[in-house]
């Protein structure tokens, strides 16, 4: 079924054209490179994974309770909206902001896709160009996947938020090679990052946590190598230079966190904007959601030399300003600790089964023989 047919809300044209700027930048240096962008880039061939094989598409999923959202974390409970809602209204109201959340995935990942080609286009160096030939593959499957199960799954899309719209055009309209690294790997990707791991947590439910699993094994190293290219350049910037991204950083971070407030979802349910608003505001639950998503750009932020005083000081107004101290390198470890268990138990699991069946029938046929 064609997307459009599921969407939510109207998405307006089926095109977003974004005028961008910039030099394209070939290198005759073929023999040259950092040692560890070498490392990401020879991981990210290494760890090359198909969508369709790795994920067990046959799982079944409620569209009515996808993510196995509890009561207390819906924006509506506890107010007169939710008193009122049926069991049907609820489940419905879970299976679109299921639908909202997974499409801002969907469409932060073909952003993050189109964002790596043009690294592979303006970054200076090869090596840089390598990795991010890989990275734009991985973006693609991301992309696929999160469709896929929009589609498939819970039948349902809404359109790009227009904070997450804002954010991306940004970042592409600027002309310094650097910006695709800041806007994407650092903002777009650390919060994606920090709302997967969320979710891949704290669901009950095998299939999006399968999928959140092995794409957050990827974003990992996208992440990765955006601290290391930025950390790199930002060494040679001046402090003015410094200051003009810092204050990019600033704005992705209030449109970051000013996206996660899913009104759309609650004008679909007959909210008024500015009431749902309020709502979201008020949510104990999506305070935490928002705060915490915050842990992986942070430390990021800081770790690439952009923590002037101006920045220190929007942090603190976040709230978030001691996440800085957080190791970056622990959870992405843990996040590809967790891929990898996953695969773990799902293959021995059907390793047995499979034991089990040939077990079956050499026993079938030593009967049929007596």
């Amino acid at each position: 079924m064609p997307t459009f047919d599921l969407y939510a809300n109207d998405p307006g044209a089926s095109h977003w054209q974004v005028p961008a700027s910039g030099d394209a930048r070939f290198s005759w240096e073929y023999d040259d490179g950092r040692d560890r962008l070498l490392a990401l880039y020879q991981k990210g061939k290494d760890k090359q994974w198909d969508g369709l094989k790795r994920i067990d598409w046959d799982l079944e999923v409620d569209p009515h309770d996808p993510l196995g959202t509890p009561e207390e974390a819906m924006t509506l409970y506890g107010t007169p909206y939710w008193d009122r809602m049926t069991d049907r209204d609820k489940g419905e109201l879970r299976r679109h902001f299921a639908s909202w959340q997974f499409s801002q995935f969907l469409h932060g990942e073909q952003g993050a896709m189109i964002c790596a080609a043009r690294i592979v286009e303006s970054a200076p160096d090869l090596d840089a160009k390598f990795y991010s030939a890989t990275q734009t593959m991985d973006e693609a499957r991301h992309a696929e996947i999160y469709g896929r199960f929009l589609h498939e799954k819970i039948g349902m899309v809404y359109p790009i938020n227009d904070n997450l719209r804002s954010l991306l055009g940004d970042t592409l309209r600027d002309s310094r090679w650097d910006m695709p690294y800041l806007g994407m790997q650092v903002l777009i990707e650390g919060l994606a990052l920090a709302a997967f791991g969320m979710i891949r947590d704290t669901t009950n439910k095998p299939l999006p946590r399968q999928i959140l699993a092995y794409v957050m094994q990827d974003e990992a190293r996208h992440v990765a190598f955006g601290r290391m290219a930025l950390r790199d350049y930002y060494r040679q910037l001046t402090d003015a230079e410094l200051r003009e991204r810092e204050e990019f950083v600033i704005e992705g971070c209030y449109l970051m966190r000013d996206r996660l407030r899913g009104v759309e979802v609650l004008e679909n349910f007959g909210i008024p904007r500015a009431e749902a608003e309020q709502l979201s505001e008020r949510s104990e639950f999506l305070q935490l959601f928002r705060r915490l998503l915050f842990s992986r750009i942070v430390p990021c932020v800081r770790d690439i030399g952009l923590w002037g005083k101006r920045l220190q000081q929007a942090y603190v107004d976040m709230g978030v300003l001691e996440l800085g101290d957080s190791s970056l390198d622990l959870l992405m470890a843990q996040d590809e600790e967790i891929a990898e268990k996953l695969d773990a138990e799902r293959f021995a699991a059907e390793e047995k089964e499979r034991v089990a069946e040939v077990q079956e029938a050499i026993e079938a046929g030593q009967d049929a023989g007596d």
